[in-house]
């Protein structure tokens, strides 16, 4: 008590002088119109800055749960989808609850960890064996086609990536509807090529390419790229095709992985076709 007493006795001059300017001000700003109007709207201005701030910061910390939830929403949506579907009638033109069976599940995944800049490229994504990710099963992204589960532990799977040169995808040119295998030449983390296009065909420059769902590891239709030019592959009658892949490697952050219910009847169905065709079928 005795020092604050001292403190006010020693700065008492300078107190008073502080309240007779604070008292100046206020009576300034209550009596006259355009001060105060000033000072209301500068006031004003200030509060919705920081509210502006604050909610920025807010939406930061909740953009995680926005993004899960706007993941469970698209699976939900791809659910639907008739391509991800297998039709049980086909002589139903009209879509019924018993004529389709669902064919693809969707699990969605972040990505922690990528390489671009290798020969062969992996990346690791943070579901695994609990959420029932196996070897071979496909994963892609909102952009495009990404790479096929290489390996699984519990809580985590390595993906290997389409920037291996061993990648061996089915794709589909639209609209003319030409097929061939996604390769990538270990350079430029932004471009492949598909290989096993004739040379006497006509390909469009930027025709889109999608995946073919031949493999039953990708269904039909997601976006791989767009085709950027074409050269003769040199003493063979075929294209080199090169395409701008529609997914950006170097910035994959969220996933799904795909779960094909049916892959395990096609191939137990395609182990039964004969490797030599010499021989007779029954």
């Amino acid at each position: 008590m005795q020092n604050l007493i001292a403190f006010l006795r020693r700065f008492r001059v300078f107190l008073f002088f502080a309240i007779l300017q604070v008292i100046c001000l206020l009576s300034y700003v209550q009596y006259l119109s355009f001060p105060k109007s000033q000072f209301f709207t500068s006031a004003s201005s200030i509060g919705g800055e920081f509210y502006s701030m604050k909610y920025a910061v807010a939406q930061h910390f909740e953009l995680e749960n926005s993004n899960l939830k706007l993941q469970k929403e698209n699976i939900y949506l791809r659910k639907r989808l008739i391509k991800n579907l297998y039709q049980v009638d086909r002589n139903l033109f009209k879509i019924k609850d018993t004529s389709f069976e669902q064919q693809y599940n969707y699990i969605p995944a972040s990505v922690i960890n990528s390489t671009t800049g290798k020969m062969n490229n992996y990346f690791t994504i943070n579901i695994g064996d609990m959420q029932g990710v196996k070897r071979g099963m496909g994963v892609f992204s909102s952009d495009g086609v990404v790479g096929i589960i290489h390996n699984t532990s519990k809580h985590y799977s390595v993906v290997k990536s389409v920037l291996t040169q061993d990648i061996n995808i089915d794709v589909l040119i639209q609209p003319i509807g030409l097929y061939g295998f996604l390769k990538w030449d270990g350079k430029d983390p932004t471009r492949g090529t598909i290989s096993g296009i004739s040379n006497d065909l006509r390909i469009k420059k930027w025709s889109k390419v999608y995946t073919r769902g031949g493999s039953g590891i990708f269904p039909k239709g997601i976006l791989v790229g767009r085709v950027e030019k074409l050269a003769p592959v040199e003493g063979k009658p075929l294209w080199d095709v090169v395409i701008k892949f529609s997914q950006d490697f170097r910035s994959i952050d969220r996933v799904y992985v795909i779960k094909n219910l049916l892959i395990e009847e096609q191939k137990t169905l395609e182990l039964d076709v004969p490797e030599d065709e010499d021989k007779p079928l029954i």
